[in-house]
């Protein structure tokens, strides 16, 4: 079961990678395959309450790969961390089937709280680079994570969310068939409706003025 997992792992970086030309390269360059290595081998080892040496796997693999992933994390198949520098993922973070983060995210808590303090994402989950998911909210199957977003709250299935904090900016009822974002192109409602009051704005200037104008009869 857990080299199941593996391979499926390895073959989720094949198929979300372009650059991702070769098994051999993956395995020996690819920091998220090795830190996901590492998380697999320690959650399999806390499961089987072996003591000190998950944490310590974890920590190890920190040092080697720049991301974090508590032994006690729940993460389903087919998980892909691209990049993956200064990617966290606390204690009691549950991670759906695959999902993929980009690098500086961070699944974390928001405080000194204890139970579930970090947040569970559902399935297809795309989080963008930089974004923070803080407490113990549920991110819904098929959602998308603009970069640098914070969430702080609950986020319903087909979604996309962008901003600090997040907010919805576009619900799909049916699921996202794709597993990528485009992260250049994702829309902006705020500065959309500040282009429509500077078009208001000039409207009724050319009104006043053309009110304002002499009348030559």
């Amino acid at each position: 079961m857990l080299l199941k997992t593996i391979q499926e792992d390895l073959r989720a970086i094949f198929d979300r990678d372009p650059a991702a030309t070769s098994w051999f390269e993956v395995v020996l360059t690819y920091a998220g395959f090795h830190a996901m290595l590492a998380y697999r081998v320690s959650h399999w080892l806390k499961a089987h309450r072996v003591p000190f040496l998950p944490r310590f796997i974890s920590q190890l693999a920190r040092w080697l790969t720049g991301i974090e992933i508590h032994p006690s994390a729940k993460i389903g198949r087919g998980f892909f961390i691209d990049h993956g520098m200064g990617v966290v993922i606390g204690e009691t973070a549950e991670i759906g089937d695959f999902v993929t983060l980009f690098q500086g995210v961070t699944l974390g808590g928001t405080g000194k709280e204890r139970g579930k303090r970090h947040p569970t994402v559902g399935n297809h989950v795309v989080v963008g680079a930089g974004a923070k998911i803080l407490g113990g909210i549920t991110i819904g199957d098929n959602v998308k994570i603009g970069a640098n977003s914070v969430v702080l709250k609950n986020v319903a299935a087909n979604s996309t969310v962008i901003g600090v904090p997040a907010r919805v900016i576009k619900t799909q009822g049916e699921r996202l068939p794709d597993a990528t974002m485009d992260h250049i192109n994702l829309p902006d409602p705020i500065s959309d409706r500040l282009l429509s009051l500077e078009q208001e704005l000039l409207e009724l200037h050319k009104k006043l003025d053309n009110q304002n104008s002499p009348r030559l009869f």
